[in-house]
């Protein structure tokens, strides 16, 4: 196996990147590229800027040690084919059929041995947390990630697990029915600032202007917290106990909030009799880093590749 691997985490308005030890499962700090990256532009205009970021870190690199370079892409998307099925959902639309791997093999001119993998951005959070964070030792975890989007993966002997019992379809729950409407419409920042719109007539821009008024002891944003991390419980618990998680691992911008949420959600999980272990994540937006570049050792390979169709 060469030593070392590209993680790429394709965000919604950026791309993170950094150079991976395969061997110590590390992040080599030396060597991070980011680019803000305008996920309305033209196919060719997205392309070169995720080839920007990334030739930062090839140039220089010697070929014989990379095995490649993995992705943490968000969905809709053809992972096992590395082909862009964006539609519908307000970013990289203009991607849309575009095979990504062979186009951006091309731009970089890597040499054929060194392969391009890629993952769904929430199953990537929850394998580097299952391989050297909070989850790492645990037979089976689930990840989530609160913050645009309600990310999630089940995971078991750090491989995500997208069908067996205990598991939602796809391996994931933002499109499960709660309440009105679905879990991401509940478990997102879109839902503080509907909710808030709602109670008190004031427009904000994100969970921290809540979060402000809080701390600062206005009752109304407390209970909007209060009343957050008590949904959450009610939803997330049962799928925690059908699947034994030991551990849960929770990322994400709005965990900054977990003081304000936190008591509420545990206290829910509770009164559920669910026992799994709540954890914040220690690596944060380094776990998809971390978790697409293991793609690239041979030996996970054979354990995830079967499952990236499915994602």
């Amino acid at each position: 196996m060469k030593r070392y691997a590209i993680g790429a985490d394709i965000g919604g308005s950026h791309i993170n990147c950094a150079l991976v030890d395969l061997v110590k499962g590390c992040i080599v700090d030396t060597n991070r590229s980011e680019r803000k990256i305008d996920n309305q532009a033209s196919d060719n205009d997205i392309l070169e800027g995720w080839e920007n970021a990334l030739n930062q870190i090839v140039i220089g690199l010697d070929p014989d040690c990379l095995s490649g370079i993995g992705f943490a892409m968000p969905g809709p998307f053809a992972y096992d084919k590395g082909v862009a099925l964006f539609e519908k959902v307000a970013k990289f639309e203009n991607l849309y059929g575009v095979n990504v791997q062979q186009e951006l093999a091309a731009r970089l001119e890597l040499p054929v041995e060194v392969s391009l993998r890629f993952m769904n951005d929430a199953s990537a959070f929850a394998v580097g947390e299952a391989w050297q964070g909070q989850a790492m030792g645990t037979a089976k975890s689930v990840s989530v990630t609160l913050g645009t989007g309600f990310g999630s993966a089940f995971v078991s002997d750090g491989v995500p697990v997208v069908e067996a019992e205990g598991v939602p379809e796809m391996g994931c729950v933002w499109h499960l029915p709660f309440m009105g409407g679905i879990a991401d419409d509940y478990f997102s920042t879109r839902w503080f600032v509907a909710r808030w719109a709602a109670i008190s007539g004031e427009i904000i821009t994100g969970v921290k202007d809540v979060a402000d008024r809080a701390v600062a002891g206005q009752v109304e944003a407390k209970e909007l917290f209060m009343e957050f991390g008590s949904n959450l419980g009610v939803f997330l618990g049962p799928w925690l106990r059908d699947f034994e998680a030991e551990t849960l691992v929770i990322g994400g911008n709005v965990m900054g909030a977990w003081p304000l949420f936190g008591p509420a959600f545990k206290a829910e999980l509770s009164s559920l009799k669910v026992e799994t272990n709540v954890v914040s994540s220690g690596l944060k937006e380094d776990a998809a880093i971390i978790g697409c570049a293991r793609m690239l050792d041979p030996a996970y390979w054979r354990h995830i590749e079967p499952v990236l169709s499915k994602m």
